[in-house]
């Protein structure tokens, strides 16, 4: 990743924007230190859409009861 100072940046902000579009990033500098990261935007996935499993998942009839085993141990009772 190349860094570019601030200055930089500014002067040939269009060139850089074309290269970040291409697929390259950018470290923006100041003073010598890095304070900014330009890269590539990328889209989110998407949206989650509601029920779209209905009819794909099967949930155990004992799914609710209660393993005593299980239980003693989250009670730290050593499962005795």
């Amino acid at each position: 990743m190349e860094t570019i100072n601030i200055h930089e940046a500014k002067t040939h902000l269009s060139k850089i924007i074309k290269r970040v579009a291409g697929g390259e990033s950018f470290i923006i500098g100041k003073a010598g230190r890095p304070i900014a990261v330009l890269s590539p935007f990328v889209a989110g996935s998407k949206p989650r859409k509601p029920g779209s499993l209905k009819g794909k998942i099967r949930i155990a009839r004992d799914f609710d009861v209660v393993d005593k085993l299980v239980a003693d141990l989250f009670e730290g009772k050593g499962g005795e």
